[in-house]
């Protein structure tokens, strides 16, 4: 539960006086564009965010799942770094700027923050919404193409959130590489799908390569146990809905599942998970089955029931993506 003053919160009531005098036709047409962009397959090397308009539906659209996916990442990683707080941060291709809302979120407090991004009406929006979040107030947002071309100057923690779907394999290669000479933590988010899976693979194979150590979701640094091409692993963060949110998106809950595949890489020592819950937890009479990814590493689904005790009611809290069992136990 957020609390009134949280990151979360201050950020739905930016993005409630963002799209003031923008004709909700307009609106309308933009997101239904950036849909296509979004979920398409082929890399641009041009903005997606053309102006103004097209950044503030993208950030009605976008932003509060963009957050809570990535705040979900970040937390994962935490855990498995208890004690450690970033004290710099990049967000490369960021936009406007969800994933540096999160980090906040996950480690209070101000810290040198740098935002790249390539379409400067992102990055004019982005810095207008920060002054919301006292965190932010001295981050740099600063235009730079993300390809093979780009620098980074050494940084704590690295996030790199929905932006290698944009790119060509060869730019995704470069990016991933200079990121982890810069980088001390990584975190990579990527959509939910085959395809945002197969990146985030892609990406933590060469973190590896790197001399990284994976933190989350991951419970090891080994290949990952699903077969290619028979499954894909992905999370899911349940995401509320304001009334400008569901007006321009067209929907008619009060929440979203915003489903996310990542990974979490460090330098530095890493505990990760034991095991993960990998799939949403199925609750029976009297037994909860979970589908666990493990140390060995391997996948299993394992069944708790009653007779397990406290374990069992723990089983029951479990939420999808969590570390399997809970610390307490």
């Amino acid at each position: 539960m957020n609390d009134p003053a949280s990151p979360a919160d201050a950020l739905r009531t930016s993005l409630a006086t963002l799209l003031d005098g923008l004709p909700p036709r307009q609106a309308a047409q933009a997101v239904d564009r950036l849909i296509a962009n979004y979920r398409g397959a082929t890399p641009t090397d041009a903005p997606i965010l053309r102006d103004r308009a097209d950044v503030a539906a993208y950030a009605a659209y976008r932003m509060p799942a963009t957050f809570e996916a990535v705040h979900a990442a970040l937390e994962a990683f935490a855990a498995a770094v208890p004690g450690w707080v970033p004290a710099s941060h990049v967000d490369v291709g960021g936009g406007t700027g969800a994933a540096t809302w999160a980090v906040t979120a996950t480690w209070p407090g101000e810290r040198g923050v740098t935002v790249l991004d390539w379409a400067e009406p992102a990055l004019a929006i982005g810095r207008d919404i920060a002054t919301a979040n006292p965190a932010l107030k001295n981050t740099r947002w600063q235009r730079a193409r993300i390809g093979s071309a780009l620098t980074l100057d050494p940084a704590d923690l690295v996030t790199v959130s929905y932006v290698l779907n944009e790119l060509t394999a060869p730019d995704r290669t470069s990016l991933i590489d200079t990121v982890a000479a810069a980088a001390q933590s990584v975190v990579i988010v990527e959509p939910g799908t085959p395809d945002g899976y197969t990146r985030v693979i892609e990406a933590r194979d060469r973190l590896l390569t790197a001399g990284f150590h994976i933190a989350a979701p991951c419970p090891h640094s080994a290949a990952c146990p699903i077969v290619p091409g028979t499954d894909w692993c992905h999370f899911s963060a349940r995401v509320s809905r304001s009334s400008l949110h569901r007006q321009i998106k067209g929907g008619s809950l009060a929440y979203e599942d915003e489903k996310f595949s990542y990974v979490a890489a460090t330098r530095l020592p890493v505990t990760p998970a034991p095991a993960r819950v990998v799939r949403k937890p199925q609750i029976r009479k009297g037994q909860v089955l979970l589908d666990l990814c493990e140390t060995e590493p391997s996948l299993r689904r394992t069944t708790v029931t009653k007779r397990h005790g406290d374990l069992y009611k723990a089983a029951r809290d479990a939420d999808w993506g969590d570390a399997w069992p809970p610390e307490s136990d």
